[in-house]
């Protein structure tokens, strides 16, 4: 049967519908008692966070194509139109689950542990004055009113941040900023005539201000010698009628809004991408609102005037019924005094003593290639190999690509350290990773001061693929060392995200990736590769071949298996191809965290595909493709997910993993998070549901107990290595004392 005849919409779960659906299940680790408490509050503060950029992008760009009319349907037979109602509807029932977990199932576990989140209201008189004093000192000379009158119009409230709405009622003749300035009040009687229709019946009518919460400060404020809580902008309200004097407040509300923050660069249309995205940074701050967020019974009036002025439909408004932007939960642990067993164990991430700069990590290369599995395994290993490379004089030039690294990457320091000592230094910076872009185009322009020779990528296409060549003079002759990963030289996530990583020599893999710089650099179009996948075009065609390779086993009544693991499944092929694997017998093990398009329960499939998602301590982002027939088996690790994005507008990589005991790792890492019956959900056609709960395996937490019985061991054998040191130094004095003697 072709792949072609699965293509009916109902075999397809709609992307974005999907996509809320894992973040309920980030949702389900916030109200899991399983979890340590303010790691809960933690993936709380994910889900918000998460949603937050779902609705910058994803709901953003659903939302031109409807105001353009475009009426094309998803895999999922649903309209740009249809997706954007489905999505808000959701998102709306996702809301009131958000807040029930904060309110009756976070907030009393808190308050069993003595940490407090409460509203000034219902602080004591000492907390109450202390707060005064904070507001006093501290926010008042900040903060900034801004009127929404006759001569003055409705200020511009930019993304995300978080602000206080105000109606106010005049209590003493009106008067301009102008009037007060001078105190003359013959000015008054003329400049102040436009606000006196304003007046009726001896009454004012309601004005309206808003003032911006500042970001400079903390969220929460903390109560002296406590593990009390207040929210910023409740102290705020508590105290802001001291910033207009001569007005009664009649009512305040705290308010949020999102805009369309998608960066759209039409790179065929300029010669200078940098300059561009700039500009495209600039002009985004000011994109159309999708979504306002605003207190649940906040005055009406106060509500409609942000709706008319913010031009935002009914559907995205939503009315939170408790604390705008739970974000500030991410900050709670860190603020938190003691309190250590609700949180997450520590434990040090592994260093091979091969790969710390002690050791020439290029001759453990040479020596075998090195898996690595972050963040169990130390990402230092590969700052370690940048380092080396820049200051080994052996080293002749680095080639490397950049997607996404921290705000103070140590590898961009040791990229501009190799160039500066006269090493050729290539760098592909992508200055249009989403929401990286000013980052991006920083490092980009230091790097060039630096010395490196810095690209930017290819026309409409995004270079996601994480890759590191180091060309090396050796005694016999010129060799290219190679780090190739699945997710960013960030250093920083490293140490939550779960990815994976080769160092290798391997010579067909060294031309692979030199041809592929010459081709991000220059005009170069490489024929094949020898075992190199590239996208566009490469890995799609890979994987499709793999899989008709199982089909073609499964037909002969031979044992088949796809396994495979990424972040998101949604392109249409690719999964109808797994059905028509499925539909011939090809067993199919998918590990997928988001996003997932496939539906499982389909009849033809004779329940041959099984779908996990694991949401736990660390964010799975690793790409494993593992094919097994009739006892052989093939794996790889890419950078891509199954995405048409990834697998058509994007620059990846997907590579074999192929040495005996490399490869056995790889194999090992997929079946132990396949095994995981704590942290698994399974799809049952379109839902996840959670394993019966036993408590056997929980991957990651396996896979740091690994890294803590190899950190015991290696520091027994240094323990060990001392103690013999000292035996054979005792010995020798004795032996020496003896000659003396003698």
């Amino acid at each position: 049967m072709d792949y072609r005849d699965f293509y009916q919409p109902e075999n397809y779960v709609n992307r974005e519908l999907s996509w809320i659906d894992f973040n309920g299940r980030v949702l389900e680790e916030a109200a899991s008692p399983t979890n340590p408490l303010l790691e809960r509050a933690n993936f709380l503060g994910i889900t918000q966070s998460n949603v937050d950029e779902f609705f910058m992008v994803r709901v953003a760009s659903l939302s031109k194509l409807a105001t353009a009319g475009v009426t094309t349907t998803d895999a999922s037979g649903m309209t740009p139109a249809a997706q954007l109602t489905a999505v808000n509807e959701k998102e709306h029932q996702m809301v009131a689950r958000r807040y029930q977990v904060y309110k009756d199932v976070l907030l009393p576990a808190l308050e069993a542990k003595d940490i407090h989140l409460v509203a000034v209201k219902d602080l004591d008189q000492h907390q109450h004055d202390y707060l005064q004093r904070y507001f006093n000192d501290e926010l008042l000379p900040v903060l900034t009113p801004m009127a929404d009158d006759s001569s003055r119009p409705f200020p511009f409230i930019s993304n995300n941040s978080l602000n206080v709405a105000v109606k106010l009622i005049r209590t003493a003749p009106a008067t301009t900023a102008k009037e007060v300035l001078e105190g003359d009040q013959e000015v008054v009687t003329t400049i102040s005539q436009p606000h006196e229709k304003k007046e009726q019946d001896g009454k004012y009518e309601e004005e309206f201000a808003t003032v911006r919460v500042p970001e400079v400060y903390k969220r929460l404020v903390k109560m002296p010698s406590s593990n009390t809580f207040v929210l910023l902008d409740d102290v705020i309200k508590t105290f802001i009628s001291v910033l207009f004097p001569g007005y009664a407040v009649q009512a305040t509300g705290t308010y949020r809004v999102v805009r369309d923050m998608d960066l759209d660069v039409a790179e065929e249309d300029t010669s200078d991408l940098l300059r561009a995205v700039q500009h495209q940074l600039r002009e985004r701050e000011h994109g159309h609102v999708i979504r306002l967020e605003v207190e649940q019974g906040m005055d009406d009036w106060l509500a409609a005037h942000l709706i008319d002025n913010l031009k935002v439909g009914e559907e995205g408004v939503y009315r939170i019924a408790g604390p705008i932007d739970l974000t500030f939960l991410k900050k709670l642990s860190g603020m938190v005094s003691d309190h250590e067993e609700d949180r997450y164990s520590k434990f040090t991430p592994y260093l091979a003593p091969e790969l710390d700069m002690e050791h020439n990590l290029f001759d453990a290369i040479r020596e075998k290639d090195h898996l690595m599995q972050h963040p169990y395994d130390d990402f230092q290993a590969v700052v370690n190999f940048i380092h080396q490379a820049a200051t080994d004089p052996k080293t002749l030039a680095i080639k490397m690509t950049l997607y996404r690294v921290s705000g103070n990457s140590p590898i961009i320091k040791y990229l501009g350290m190799a160039a500066q000592q006269g090493k050729q230094v290539t760098v592909l910076v992508e200055v249009k990773a989403r929401f990286d872009e000013q980052n991006n185009v920083h490092w980009a322009r230091r790097l060039e001061r630096m010395g490196c020779h810095v690209i930017y990528g290819l026309v409409g296409l995004k270079t996601h693929c994480k890759l590191a060549l180091v060309i090396r003079r050796d005694e016999d002759g010129i060799r290219r060392y190679m780090h190739l990963g699945t997710g960013n030289y960030n250093d920083v996530t490293a140490n939550f995200y779960t990815d994976m990583g080769l160092f290798t020599c391997d010579y067909e893999l060294g031309v692979d990736l030199t041809n592929l710089f010459n081709m991000l650099s220059g005009f170069a179009r490489p024929r094949y590769f020898h075992k190199l996948r590239v996208s566009p075009g490469g890995i799609r065609n890979f994987i499709n071949e793999k899989i008709d390779e199982q089909i073609e086993v499964a037909n002969k009544g031979l044992p088949a298996k796809i396994r495979m693991k990424m972040n998101s499944l949604s392109d249409k092929q690719i999964i109808a191809h797994l059905y028509a694997a499925a539909a011939a017998g090809v067993k199919v093990e998918l590990l997928i965290r988001g996003i997932t398009c496939l539906r499982n329960d389909l009849p033809f499939l004779h329940g041959n595909i099984t779908v996990h998602s694991i949401v736990g301590r660390f964010l799975e982002h690793s790409r494993i493709y593992y094919f097994e027939a009739n006892g052989h088996s093939e794996i790889y690790l890419a950078s891509a997910d199954m995405m048409t994005r990834n697998l058509n507008r994007r620059v990846e990589e997907l590579f074999p993993v192929t040495q005996e005991d490399t490869k056995a790792r790889a194999i090992e890492i997929f079946d132990t998070m396949w095994q995981d019956d704590v942290k698994t959900r399974v799809l049952k056609g379109d839902r996840y549901t959670p394993l019966p709960f036993s408590g056997q395996v929980d991957c990651q937490e396996i896979f740091v107990d690994q890294v803590k019985q190899q950190e015991r061991g290696q520091r027994q054998e240094q323990k060990n290595r001392r103690h013999l040191n000292n035996v054979f130094e005792t010995l020798s004095r004795h032996v020496n004392n003896l000659r003396l003697k003698k």
